[in-house]
């Protein structure tokens, strides 16, 4: 009887087990993989938390197979990418997860009507999205000691290799460190990509439950945790399906990015009359004298193509007294113009004529939009005359064009993290079209700051306390409040964050107030330079500066050495990677200590407007760096 009872759970665990088919959970653990660190770890599951929320199981299946290519063969041991392939599982019933493997043709062979062939010799990574309730001791006791992320309400991904041996049984083993590494950057990347897929009606059976889509190829960047750079902290992932599709790698890329060009359709744009050439006619300025002549008659660097002249004798001057040290960095900018450009969006991104994008958004001069342009530029920051509503505050949009006034009820109580515009728009219901993200831009910079770059306020946060940032040179955020209330409802239901902005833009009849823009977000105004103003107001956590004119470095001297003196952690932005950069080099001169690299912030405005020398692109927060971090 009971050789007869231990027969029959077999059985059962084997039917009921960690993913369709494969066989009962293998009990591995990460803490067990040789060099991981338990911060990476953490990384692991908030990356895995994300891909989890945007819910690839609604539309994806096993029989949709997608090709993965993560930066460069030669970034791999062997120069061979370990798991090139994914499928969903679950999509159709059984346990929800994917499954990666070491070739497409080995995913087809494994891949069954209804679960998981098993083929002798062949190895699948394996991430299920197990009920804790269900999961292995020894991973409810790592999940418990390093607190890490759940996914959705009761989740958590349990990790591992499995392999059928010749006589059929199954075989488990913890993954390496770089099959990890591999597998963080696919999660990333598939988050942002699964969402653009089209269905293709022709090819779908209308009987079939089963969606088919059309040919997709597209490469995103992930981003690195911190403790895992090497080099650089981005990396380009390509995403392809149905498997196989050719692309070409350019012989220039770098170690860690393979930024690449597919020969796709050009997407059909709703404003096709505003769409602008950067290289094109038009008035271009002198960046030696400030003189403005057509386009055709301008001279430009024939190295970095980035700055333009109106004659020969000012580019030769030019060049002795400020350009030669700056070209080949202006050159490596104007080379990533393309990796750098936000591709999701299908407004037009550019804003050289502002006035008339707002316009065809009918959304000119309405709302919080007015300080999108010039044409209230006689007002002061601050004083918009909004008539306060949420619908008139975002200029009249459509109802689901903008975040609603209502709170997020996403897991447990915890913030919620993002690592991306898609994540967002996903997360709120908002289409693509809308333009909100050129406002968000400036919380949500805030609010990826406090939950994914500073250690201290993330952990703050989770424990339910309050969180005091100095915002120092506000201007357009001060008509920006109801924009920033959206930083409340992300917190998800924990934490307090109170804002003291102080800046010489704060009007004098606001300074000195204090509003509270939601149930957990409380704003404080204050006029003056910060390190004269800095001594009467609360200690901060965290210190930063959005948008603030770097390049303007006098200004900003006082302010350096308090934060020096200060040690807090501190975070800046500008719209170009080249002032980011000047202005790193004088923190570090000014003795502070910049551990941050200069990156583009996935935050940043997808709405473009030329840099400080014409032919550079810059974004509204488009690079960020820290300092005493």
């Amino acid at each position: 009887m009971d050789m007869h009872l231990k027969n029959l759970f077999a059985r059962f665990h084997e039917q009921f087990g960690s993913g369709p088919g494969l066989g009962p959970g293998s009990g591995t653990c990460l803490l067990k993989v040789e060099g991981i660190s338990p911060p990476f770890i953490k990384s692991l599951y908030r990356a895995a938390a994300a891909l989890y929320r945007t819910d690839p199981w609604k539309r994806l299946c096993p029989v949709h197979f997608f090709s993965i290519r993560v930066g460069k063969d030669s970034d791999w041991s062997g120069k061979k990418q370990p798991f090139p392939c994914i499928q969903f599982i679950g999509g159709d019933g059984g346990d929800l997860g994917f499954h990666m493997f070491r070739s497409a043709n080995d995913a087809k062979k494994m891949t069954g009507s209804r679960e998981a062939i098993r083929v002798p010799n062949v190895e699948v990574f394996r991430v299920t999205y197990e009920l804790e309730s269900l999961m292995f001791p020894s991973i409810k006791k790592m999940v418990k000691s390093l607190l890490l992320e759940v996914s959705g309400t009761d989740r958590f991904p349990v990790i591992d290799v499995a392999r059928c041996n010749s006589s059929g049984g199954l075989q488990f083993r913890n993954p390496t460190i770089e099959e990890l590494r591999f597998v963080y950057a696919v999660m990333r990347a598939v988050s942002l990509v699964h969402p653009l897929l089209q269905q293709d009606t022709d090819a779908s059976l209308k009987w079939s439950r089963v969606m088919n889509f059309e040919p997709f190829i597209e490469t995103v960047d992930a981003q690195w945790p911190p403790e895992m750079v090497k080099g650089s902290d981005l990396v380009a992932v390509t995403v392809s399906h149905p498997p196989g599709q050719g692309y070409e790698e350019k012989a220039s890329s770098t170690a860690s990015s393979t930024p690449t060009k597919y020969a796709d359709p050009p997407r059909e744009e709703h404003f096709t009359d505003l769409q602008l050439s950067y290289y094109g006619v038009g008035l271009r300025q002198c960046v030696m004298c400030e003189r403005e002549v057509p386009g055709e008659q301008s001279l430009s660097c024939n190295q970095c193509r980035a700055v333009n002249y109106c004659s020969a004798l000012c580019q030769k001057q030019h060049w002795k007294e400020t350009h030669k040290p700056l070209c080949g960095l202006y050159k490596g900018m104007m080379e990533r113009e393309e990796e750098l450009e936000i591709k999701i969006f299908i407004f037009p991104c550019s804003a050289d004529q502002p006035c008339k994008w707002l316009e065809s958004l009918g959304i000119h001069q309405k709302g919080m939009w007015c300080r999108k342009c010039s044409c209230f530029s006689h007002c002061p920051f601050g004083l918009l005359p909004v008539k306060g509503g949420l619908w008139d505050s975002w200029g009249g949009l459509d109802d689901d064009e903008y975040p609603v006034d209502s709170p997020l009820t996403v897991g447990f109580l915890s913030p919620i993290l993002l690592s991306g515009w898609l994540e967002y728009y996903n997360l709120r219901s908002l289409p693509l079209s809308s333009p909100v993200s050129d406002i968000l831009s400036h919380p949500l910079t805030l609010y990826y700051m406090l939950t994914s770059l500073s250690i201290n306020t993330k952990n703050l946060l989770l424990k339910g306390k309050e969180v005091i940032i100095h915002y120092i040179g506000p201007e357009g955020e001060l008509d920006w409040m109801p924009a920033f209330a959206e930083i409340g409802h992300l917190l998800n239901g924990t934490g307090n964050i109170q804002i003291v902005m102080v800046g010489p833009g704060v009007p004098m009849n606001l300074s000195g107030t204090t509003s509270g823009i939601s149930s957990r977000v409380r704003v404080n105004l204050v006029r003056g330079l910060y390190q004269e103003e800095a001594g009467y107001i609360s200690s901060p956590h965290v210190v930063v500066g959005l948008n603030c004119g770097l390049d303007n470095y006098a200004s900003w001297v006082g302010a350096l050495h308090l934060i020096k003196s200060m040690g807090v952690p501190a975070f800046f932005t500008d719209q170009s990677e080249i002032s980011c950069a000047n202005a790193k080099q004088v923190f570090q001169s000014a003795g502070l200590h910049v551990t941050q690299p200069v990156t583009p912030n996935p935050f940043r405005s997808p709405v473009r407007n030329h840099g400080p020398c014409n032919n550079l692109p810059s974004f509204s927060n488009g690079f960020l760096f820290g300092v005493n971090t």
